[in-house]
C-alpha cells in the first residue's frame, strides 16, 4: 500500500496533467462553438506546439519565451491554413460535418508523419519555465512547473468565460454554431468567426503541448493519445462548454492517477474509459450544459 505523500504525489501529477486534457478539451469546445465541428487535429497542435518550441530554443538558440511565443503563433498560422485549405473548400461543397471531422482526421496524421520526416522520432523536452528544486508540502514535492500548469489554465479559463458571456465576439462564435445562415443573415462573417475558432484551439493546443513538454516530453506520436483525452475531457464537460472541458479534463487527470495507484499503470485508461462510458449512460449530454444549445 501507498502512503499518504505518495498517493498525493500521484494525485497532484493527475491534476497537472489533467489540466492539459482540460485545454486541449477547451481547444474542441472553441471550434465547437464557432463552428459545430470537432477537429482532431488538436492532438497535433499539443505535440506541435512542445516540438517546435525544442527547435526554436534548442536547435536554433533562440531564448525560451520567444521560442514559445513563435511555436504559438506557428501552430495558430497552421489551424488557419487547415481551415483555409481543407474545411473552408469543404463548406463550399455542401460536405457534411462527419466529411470535416475525417478531414481533420487526416491532418493530425499527416502532421505526425510530416514531424517524423522533417524531425525525428526521438522524444526531446525544453526545461523548467522556473528553474530551482520543487515545494515541500506535507512530504508531497510540488515542482515549480505544475504551479506554472495550473496558474496559466485557471487563467485561460477565466478569460474564455470573459470572452463568451462579456464580449460581442464570444457571442458572434455561439450564434455561428447554432444556426450558421441566421447568423450570416444578421450580419455576422460566418467564415471569420470559424477561422478565429481555429486559430483560438490551435493556440491553445500549443500552448497545452509547451507546459506539459517540461515534465514529461515531446514525440511525433503523442497527439492521439492528448487528441483522445482532450476529448473525453469535452464530452465529460459537455461539448461546447470550455469551463466543463476544464473540469473534465482535471476529473480524467485525476481518475487516471486513480488507476494508477489502486490498479496497474497499464489500467489508468481503462478506469478512465469506464467512468466515461458511466457517464455517458447517465447523462449524456455530459456534466454541464453546452453553450451553444
Amino acid at each position: 500500500m501507498y502512503d499518504l505523500s505518495t498517493l498525493l504525489q500521484f494525485l497532484i501529477g493527475g491534476l497537472s496533467v489533467g489540466c492539459i486534457y482540460g485545454l486541449v478539451g477547451i481547444g474542441y469546445s472553441v471550434l465547437y462553438n464557432s463552428s459545430g465541428i470537432i477537429n482532431f487535429a488538436q492532438g497535433g497542435f499539443v505535440m506541435l506546439g512542445g516540438m517546435l518550441t525544442y527547435i526554436f530554443y534548442s536547435l536554433v538558440g533562440v531564448p525560451l519565451v520567444l521560442a514559445m511565443l513563435a511555436a504559438i503563433a506557428l501552430v495558430s498560422c497552421l489551424g488557419l491554413a487547415i481551415e483555409w485549405v481543407v474545411i473552408r473548400r469543404l463548406r463550399q461543397r455542401n460536405a457534411s460535418v462527419h466529411i470535416m471531422i475525417l478531414a481533420t482526421l487526416a491532418c493530425q496524421i499527416l502532421i505526425e508523419n510530416a514531424t517524423l520526416h522533417f524531425v525525428d522520432d526521438k522524444p526531446h523536452s525544453i526545461p523548467y519555465f522556473t528553474p530551482g528544486p520543487p515545494l515541500q508540502f506535507l512530504g508531497v514535492a510540488v515542482g515549480l512547473q505544475i504551479l506554472w500548469i495550473i496558474g496559466i489554465s485557471l487563467l485561460l479559463v477565466f478569460l474564455l468565460g470573459l470572452l463568451y458571456s462579456r464580449t460581442k465576439f464570444g457571442r458572434a462564435m455561439r450564434a455561428c454554431a447554432i444556426n450558421p445562415e441566421v447568423a450570416r443573415i444578421l450580419g455576422i462573417k460566418v467564415e471569420r468567426m470559424v477561422a478565429a475558432g481555429f486559430i483560438l484551439s490551435a493556440a491553445l493546443g500549443a500552448l497545452g503541448g509547451i507546459l506539459i513538454t517540461p515534465t514529461q516530453y515531446t514525440a511525433f506520436h503523442i497527439g492521439i493519445p492528448f487528441a483522445v483525452s482532450g476529448f473525453i475531457a469535452a464530452i465529460i464537460g459537455g461539448l461546447g462548454n470550455p469551463l466543463g472541458a476544464f473540469i473534465g479534463g482535471i476529473g480524467l487527470g485525476v481518475l487516471q492517477a486513480v488507476g494508477v495507484v489502486f490498479i496497474d499503470a497499464g489500467y489508468k485508461n481503462v478506469v478512465a474509459f469506464s467512468v466515461l462510458l458511466l457517464l455517458l449512460f447517465l447523462r449524456p449530454q455530459g456534466l454541464f450544459k453546452s453553450l451553444v444549445e
